[in-house]
């Protein structure tokens, strides 16, 4: 089941390898372990995506294929689970990130209200980083183990009663 789930997602190394764009980087795109579908590669993936989506800065998809790179496990796993970060959560998420912050530095809450201006960041951002950037690590290397721990029991489970099916249909056909 984890092979066939993750195989939706997949993208074809030679597809990367005509990318005009990536043509710089087209002798580290060969290793198939950045693309294949293992265990090893694809659940450290997933947490990596997951810790990536907690942080309050923008490019997660970049950042996630770049640390996957250099990490060496699957790229379009890392990329795919950083948007958990997405408009509808990313105000919930970053929200709970800097009530978390704010609760474990012992700083009284500053009221401020969000606009996606250069004037807010310059301005307001100043006063909420501090936490915010402490309840995003805290939280993303939370959600990071977590997200490790229960699609690598789920893939460890899906391939036990895979291989059970199949010992039972072995015995099956030999006991006939």
């Amino acid at each position: 089941m984890p092979r066939r789930f993750f195989r939706k997602f997949a993208i074809k190394r030679h597809h990367m390898a005509e990318n005009r764009l990536l043509s710089p980087f087209r002798n580290l795109l060969h290793e198939p372990r950045l693309w294949g579908i293992r265990r090893r590669t694809v659940v450290p993936a997933f947490a990596l995506g997951l810790f990536i989506a907690f942080l309050p800065f923008p490019g997660h998809p970049l950042w996630a294929a770049l640390l996957a790179l250099t990490l060496r496990i699957n790229i379009p796993v890392a990329i795919v689970t950083t948007f958990v970060s997405n408009p509808l959560t990313m105000g919930p998420m970053y929200y709970s990130t800097y009530r978390l912050g704010r609760r474990l530095l012992g700083l009284e809450p500053v009221p401020f209200s969000f606009e996606l201006s250069l004037d807010w960041v310059t301005n307001k951002f100043v006063t909420i980083w501090q936490p915010m950037i402490l309840g995003s690590l805290l939280l993303g290397t939370a959600a990071a183990l977590i997200g490790y721990v229960i699609v690598d029991l789920l893939w460890r489970a899906s391939v036990h009663d895979y291989k059970s099916r199949k010992r039972q249909q072995r015995n099956d056909s030999t006991s006939d």
